[in-house]
């Protein structure tokens, strides 16, 4: 069998390229091969790099050129009552982060809504997209085309659900501008993530719309769906799940539990969440809901990148005469428990801490209950830097974890 120098000296020779050795060796062999090669023409140290715990042929679907595994510390926090529609019971979430602090203060929130009884979240609206763009000749030909797609949205329907034995398509809204004409195809995936189920059934559909419209499509995206970049119409219309949770913190509780008052939190996340990220022209108005969407993401096998997504949140906070009210709702957070990096050895076993792993019964309802322990998550998050905002007790915290 050919080992890992052999390999990587036939790479130097040019008679083999990176993303080739898998044909000549095993998976582990090759992985070890290109660490070789770069620890040579690096002078780079990978042993760290190469000390993972997964087996390397079974991580081909989520990565190429493997050399290795990124390591990140792993925390918990929790257990937190979450009454939601997916889920009604305590909940550990899993969360790798390397900012210190952060699973601290996540669980400090944890604790405060726990004090409180739990939060209460939802699912609202749920929606993978995918909006490719045509050209047209004109203006009235666009006209055209979005007459056509209203009009035949079964059609459509039944082209793209054709490539799925689960996804179902539930929407196409088109957009026009100029000789561009857009269409944003929503899906409802279940409990994929869904994008590549989304890409695949939406190029079945924009194929039928080539076959009897004017149009001609350019690109399968054409940036209108939003994936992995700020943008408005996912804050307003969604992607993937749309999930809020909120909880009512008696007075005794948020000073015992937070250090400060429920009128101090409620101003801090007046001027700070809403006059700063508007004064900012922020498309996210709350104090770092993406940071636990991050360490969750990374736990539990999701696509990483779209954080940038899911830090669409708006945090409301309002002083009442019993308590504190605070919520926290995330317009587009893209979960799933199937698919993906879920089905990596580390991130099977942070699903089973959740309680979430892979198809729901109803399908869709372990995704479902993921956003609503996620969003509860990110509203303790919020609680617990505002709290520390309002009672400055920020650098102090820091300080004390040395970080």
């Amino acid at each position: 069998m050919t080992d890992a120098s052999d390999l990587a000296d036939r790479v130097r020779e040019g008679d083999l390229r990176l993303h080739e050795l898998e044909a000549h060796a095993d998976h582990e062999t090759a992985a070890a091969a290109r660490r070789e090669l770069l620890e040579a023409e690096t002078d780079a140290d990978l042993d760290t790099v190469g000390e993972y715990a997964f087996d390397a042929e079974a991580a081909e679907p989520n990565i190429e050129n493997m050399i290795g595994g990124a390591q990140v510390p792993m925390g918990v926090v929790g257990p937190v009552p979450v009454d939601g529609e997916a889920t009604n019971d305590d909940h550990y979430l899993p969360l790798a982060t390397s900012e210190g602090a952060l699973v601290a203060s996540v669980n400090r929130g944890c604790s405060a809504i726990s004090a409180a009884g739990g939060a209460t979240a939802r699912v609202l609206k749920n929606g993978m997209t995918r909006a490719p763009v045509f050209s047209v000749e004109d203006v009235g030909e666009a006209a055209e085309v979005a007459a056509w797609t209203r009009e035949n949205v079964g059609a459509l329907a039944e082209a793209a659900e054709s490539t799925t034995s689960h996804g179902e398509l539930t929407d196409v809204t088109p957009y026009v501008v100029g000789d561009s004409v857009f269409l944003r195809f929503v899906y409802d995936t279940k409990d994929a993530m869904g994008m590549n189920m989304a890409t695949i059934a939406t190029q079945e559909a924009a194929e039928l719309v080539e076959a009897e419209t004017p149009a001609s499509l350019v690109a399968l995206s054409g940036n209108l769906c939003t994936d992995k970049k700020p943008a408005a119409i996912n804050a307003v219309e969604g992607r993937g799940r749309t999930v809020a949770a909120d909880v009512l913190i008696p007075h005794e509780q948020v000073e015992d539990r937070l250090k400060t008052t429920a009128d101090a939190i409620a101003e801090a996340n007046t001027r700070k969440n809403l006059v700063g990220s508007a004064k900012a022209g922020s498309l996210g108005f709350n104090a770092h809901a993406a940071n636990v969407i991050a360490a969750s993401f990374l736990a539990l096998g999701q696509d990483i990148a779209q954080v940038v997504e899911g830090s669409n949140a708006i945090t409301t906070v309002e002083a009442r005469e019993e308590g504190l009210y605070a919520s926290v709702t995330i317009a587009s957070l893209e979960v799933g428990t199937v698919g993906g990096g879920t089905k990596l050895p580390t991130q099977v076993e942070a699903l089973d801490v959740v309680g979430v792993r892979g198809g729901g019964d109803p399908a869709g309802s372990n995704a479902d209950a993921l956003a609503e322990v996620i969003a509860t998550a990110a509203l303790a998050g919020e609680l617990s830097l505002l709290g520390a905002l309002a009672s400055s007790h920020l650098s102090s915290a820091h300080e004390e974890l040395g970080r």
